[in-house]
């Protein structure tokens, strides 16, 4: 077993955390001896152990961790936070070789673990399927890096570029334009990111749930642009399904699962927001708005990834615009849909 097939393992491991460990990144951790695997693990779950831990748990007593390979794809924690650091952990036990896919980008962490690993003479190796490893964690290096969440947009449109009729139908089949595929998709996307953030006029348009009712796993945080704090409180994004941040002008509150946040709607908004989030912990969003929420976000070249759901064979003739962006050519079909996928983070 070569370091790419080994890391490969421990990439695959790691997203069996998906959902459950952010802000924590995924990690895998995998252990060799002898050109055989001897112990594996993950990091499972928020607050509990991280890959190397579980790894060298299970590693068996025969096996000396000295003549043994540790592989793990992300640089182990070097600092106190919910668990002790892995590289004291490391070291402790007597691993002489570490192969490391990449170096964290949290200042916490970034390079010291490497550090200390290398100090108590361990030899380490970084950069064994490095791409695939900061792809595995995009949103957490985009939240690290460019201190503000990784930002993904969705919309669906018609063949001549709507994404609703207008006046709203009162009937919400009226203004449907994707398939079952891509709503399972979308509720996918939903479960593995921590918010998703939508205007005042897609809510009381459309009084969405925001949940993840069409597949397995959490619901996300619902985030809503509400200046003057006009949504209704029967509303569904007040259900108490999922917690509820609603940006406004008025006042900070915090009542059950809803979080009133008052920004200086005087000023640009997406600064403050993006700011808050980031103070919040939240490193990724779906941002599901209406046309002028998406082109705030496009226009401020603020995004890193994109889902157009297009529906070749529906026109709506005349309603509100799909917002101007250069989607490409490229596609693959989803059901009946068109998916244009852009990915601007890697």
């Amino acid at each position: 077993m070569n370091h790419q097939q080994a890391m490969q393992r421990a990439l695959d491991l790691a997203k069996k955390g998906k959902g459950h460990v952010a802000p924590n990144p995924l990690v895998g951790c995998m252990i060799v001896h002898d050109g055989k695997i001897v112990a594996e693990g993950y990091h499972e779950k928020f607050g509990e152990a991280h890959a190397e831990v579980n790894a060298i748990n299970v590693l068996p007593d025969s096996i000396n961790p000295a003549l043994a390979t540790l592989y793990v794809t992300l640089e182990p924690c070097s600092h106190f936070g919910k668990t002790p650091p892995c590289a004291d952990l490391i070291i402790k036990t007597g691993f002489k070789k570490v192969v490391v896919a990449v170096q964290d980008p949290n200042p916490k962490v970034s390079g010291r673990g490497i550090q200390k690993l290398r100090e108590a003479g361990i030899e380490v190796i970084v950069g064994v399927l490095e791409a695939e490893a900061k792809a595995l964690n995009k949103a957490f290096f985009t939240f690290h890096q460019k201190q503000r969440p990784h930002l993904i947009l969705k919309w669906a449109q018609t063949a001549d570029g709507f994404i609703s009729r207008l006046p709203v139908p009162k009937n919400n089949s009226e203004n449907k334009i994707s398939g079952a595929e891509a709503h399972e998709l979308v509720h996918a996307l939903r479960s593995e990111l921590i918010g998703i953030m939508v205007g005042k006029n897609t809510v009381l348009s459309d009084n969405p749930h925001l949940t993840t009712r069409l597949v397995e796993g959490k619901n996300p945080i619902r985030i809503v642009i509400d200046k003057n704090l006009e949504i209704p409180s029967t509303y569904n994004v007040f259900s108490k399904e999922a917690k509820t941040i609603v940006f406004n002008g008025i006042k900070d509150e915090l009542h059950e699962n809803i979080s009133l946040i008052k920004l200086d709607f005087e000023k640009e908004i997406l600064s403050q927001m993006l700011a808050k989030l980031y103070q919040l912990q939240i490193q990724s969003i779906l941002v599901e708005g209406g046309s002028t929420l998406l082109q705030s976000f496009i226009d401020a070249r603020l995004w890193d990834e994109s889902y157009v759901f297009e529906n070749p064979d529906l026109k709506f003739g005349h309603g509100l615009k799909a917002p101007v962006f250069e989607k490409g050519t490229d596609f693959k079909m989803l059901g009946k849909d068109r998916l244009f996928y852009l990915n601007e983070s890697l």
